[in-house]
């Protein structure tokens, strides 16, 4: 689940998150969009390593990338998890 916050910032957390660790703060949608364009057509949690992210949160993010209407990623496998950028994306 994601949220636009009032100062601009956008939220990717866990459903039914009750810690920080369960949440990833980017400055902004447009952030996150950044940062799936770096990576690779096809990406794993562990691509998001290569960019900062870790732990549980690395699949959460993946898993945003891949849910999220408005982002251009496909489910491309769920074992290892691995999002796939759209054609025509």
């Amino acid at each position: 689940m994601g949220e636009h916050r009032l100062d601009g910032s956008y939220v990717v957390e866990r459903r039914g998150a009750d810690s920080s660790g369960n949440a990833k703060v980017f400055d902004s949608f447009e952030a996150l969009e950044r940062l799936g364009e770096r990576l690779p057509a096809e990406a794993t949690a562990e691509d998001l390593s290569r960019v900062g992210l870790t732990g549980g949160r690395r699949h959460m993010v993946l898993w945003h990338l891949v849910e999220h209407p408005g982002l251009p990623y496909d489910l491309a496998s769920r074992q290892p998890l691995t999002a796939r950028r759209a054609e025509d994306g």
